[in-house]
């Protein structure tokens, strides 16, 4: 059987250097590739595109994960903007927005890291705190992580995969608010911060808001990559449609 191709979108960036050049660039930490080869896929990137392409490019994927990156636009859950939000992204909004529906309507598994799960609660209709302190690395230090427990909500998709309390590398200052409709908590910090979400029922669509890709436990993406296995193997071809999207 053929390794799951796993597609991770990227950020789009006005310049990055490396080597003599400095130039646009989509660019993607490589942590995220290696996690996803570690785990037992194939990792194609997704940098921004027309969103009316991502049905097509779903089609060809067996996984889908939204990853890291800038905060999402607050307009999209009708908030006005908050001066500590950062600067929007509008081409990856609209990008991630769209391979998510696109991913739903497919049955294709979905894992959204940090603001890809937070573009997860968007989608389907939930709102976002705009400014969170604490859940970012060690004070006065910008671009290095942080580290705290997070606990499992017993009986749902991640308690099965991490059962335990366990430490987990973060790096954000937004979080869910309102859940959305449909979706399910599925982990907290310790001050009641949501930590993970998922969709409840046929699909395996899961949201960690910190960095598995900056860690060594391979058991979430592990588990997206056997989902997607599963799903190959029960149908030989493409799952039917399990669902249209809510949301924005």
């Amino acid at each position: 059987m053929h390794e799951p191709l796993i597609g991770v979108t990227t950020y789009l960036e006005p310049a990055a250097r490396w080597g003599v050049w400095e130039l646009p660039a989509a660019v993607l930490p490589s942590a995220y590739p290696r996690l996803v080869q570690r785990s037992g896929g194939l990792t194609a990137l997704l940098p921004p595109d027309a969103p009316e392409r991502a049905a097509a490019v779903v089609a060809r994927l067996d996984g889908l994960v939204i990853a890291g990156g800038a905060d999402v636009d607050p307009g999209l859950y009708g908030a006005e903007r908050d001066f500590r939000t950062g600067p929007p992204a509008h081409e990856r909004d609209a990008w991630e927005l769209a391979l998510f529906r696109a991913a739903l309507e497919a049955g294709t598994p979905v894992l959204g890291i940090c603001r890809g799960m937070q573009l997860l609660n968007v989608a389907l209709g939930g709102t976002l705190t705009q400014h969170l302190d604490g859940h970012t690395g060690p004070f006065g230090k910008a671009g290095v992580l942080g580290e705290h427990p997070v606990t499992p909500v017993p009986g749902t998709l991640y308690a099965s995969l991490v059962p335990e309390e366990a430490s987990v590398p973060t790096y954000h200052h937004q979080a869910v608010e309102g859940l959305a409709p449909g979706l399910v908590a599925s982990a907290h910090a310790a001050d009641g911060t949501v930590e993970a979400i998922e969709l409840p029922g046929g699909q395996w669509v899961l949201g960690v808001q910190w960095h598995p890709e900056m860690g060594d436990d391979l058991r979430i993406m592990r588990a997206l990559v056997d989902a997607t296995l599963a799903r190959r193997g029960s149908s030989g071809a493409a799952a039917p449609a399990r669902r249209s999207p809510s949301g924005v």
